[in-house]
């Protein structure tokens, strides 16, 4: 006994007629919002289920696993979000998917500059020289850099980021390589 209508056996197909009789479908409008949204879920995923074996905590007395817990759900929240916008409702269903603009450059350029950040940082260079390297090679993953404001960002960000991180909650971050 099929619990779908006319008997069918199997799930009905995602797509409706609009009054003029014509059959309409879900299509993505925008390739990189989905690519974003899917990267986004599986990120937040992957840090749900590699933070599942630490103590969670209460909000009041937060355990290891409570801050990547909720941060991957964040994640997979903004990627459904995301995602979801991607998508455009169109009555046209002879055009094929396609993979849109993609540029490669920021797939290289981030996390070649998030590794030499790491390294800098593993070398004990400083934090304020590790942190202009990062914010001026994450810059240069755009094909139009505006380096007058790539510099003032990286002042500010790294002087926003001193203040916090070294002299507001203390973390010992040798500032450069000279310091203590």
């Amino acid at each position: 006994m099929s619990i779908w209508p006319g008997g069918a056996s199997q799930l009905p197909p995602v797509e409706n007629q609009n009054q003029e009789g014509n059959t309409v479908r879900p299509k993505i409008k925008n390739f990189q919002d989905f690519w974003c949204g899917i990267f986004f879920i599986g990120l937040g995923a992957l840090a749900i289920y590699l933070s599942r074996d630490y103590p969670m905590g209460s909000a009041l007395s937060m355990g290891p696993g409570y801050f990547p817990s909720w941060l991957g759900g964040i994640m997979i929240g903004f990627g459904v979000v995301i995602g979801g916008l991607s998508f455009k409702i169109e009555g046209e269903v002879n055009e094929g998917p396609g993979l849109g603009e993609w540029a490669f450059r920021p797939w290289i350029v981030l996390p070649a500059t998030l590794a030499i950040y790491a390294v800098l940082m593993d070398a004990e260079v400083g934090f304020v020289p590790s942190l202009i390297v990062l914010i001026t090679g994450c810059a240069l993953a755009h094909k139009d850099v505006h380096w007058r404001e790539t510099i003032l960002l990286s002042v500010f960000v790294t002087a926003g980021a001193v203040a916090i991180f070294s002299y507001g909650i203390g973390l010992p971050y040798r500032l450069f390589w000279w310091s203590d």
